[in-house]
């Protein structure tokens, strides 16, 4: 049973999307697969659009979920759940995380291993100081230690450095008004919800579109029966 929300749609067309989309799930379910919506920045959805999203987590059989939804966004999301008008969606939460900022010691292995994600070699590219400069100013935010990382490597790119030095880091904080050692300042200032409409059949259509091309990609990847 659909609850009514006042969102303009075609109850027909809704229901039809909404059973592409179970059947592709439990196609995975099925297989073995756990299939999972991860939405970033929810502290921007609106109360209607995240009780939709609450709605999705009845897509399920006698025994299991058939969606895992990870809700990923800032601070504000908690205090946004709290309401009383999402105490349904609170309550189908089953984890809670919460990140904290990075202490000298992890700033430092965070920048480590990010550059060896992105293909370092090992060598030394933020001297020592520069790295004590960068957790300065992102006081452990990752976002702002991405932030100033990614403008210090341009930077001495630029300048035609091979080791990013302290000096560049206090140049590129001066750029972003953070040589108070403002984070804050950094930041992406949350969206406030929307006021338009949220479009519901629109959204089920492009997950239910992508379950048909992930169905068909599949079944391109099989082995073709040989003739005799």
């Amino acid at each position: 049973m659909m609850a009514d929300f006042g969102i303009p749609c075609d109850t027909k067309s809704k229901s039809q999307l909404l059973q592409r989309l179970y059947n592709w799930l439990l196609d995975r379910y099925r297989a073995g697969e756990t299939a999972v919506l991860v939405i970033d920045e929810a502290q921007s959805l609106s109360d209607e659009v995240l009780e939709e999203i609450r709605m999705l987590t009845n897509l399920e059989t006698f025994t299991e979920k058939l969606l895992q939804i990870v809700l990923v966004g800032q601070p504000e999301l908690e205090q946004r759940l709290k309401q009383p008008q999402l105490r349904q969606l609170r309550q189908r939460l089953t984890l809670r995380a919460k990140t904290h900022p990075l202490n000298i010691e992890e700033t430092k292995s965070y920048i480590t291993q990010r550059l060896r994600i992105a293909g370092s070699n090992g060598e030394m590219i933020f001297d020592s100081n520069a790295t004590v400069a960068i957790f300065r100013y992102a006081q452990g935010i990752p976002r702002i230690i991405n932030l100033l990382c990614e403008h210090c490597l341009v930077s001495a790119f630029v300048d035609q450095r091979k080791t990013v030095s302290v000096e560049v880091v206090d140049s590129v904080a001066r750029d972003f008004d953070l040589a108070d050692g403002n984070a804050a300042g950094a930041m992406i200032a949350p969206v406030p919800p929307s006021s338009e409409k949220f479009d519901l059949v629109e959204a089920l259509r492009t997950l239910a579109t992508l379950a048909d091309r992930l169905r068909q990609s599949e079944q391109q990847d099989l082995p073709k029966e040989r003739k005799l």
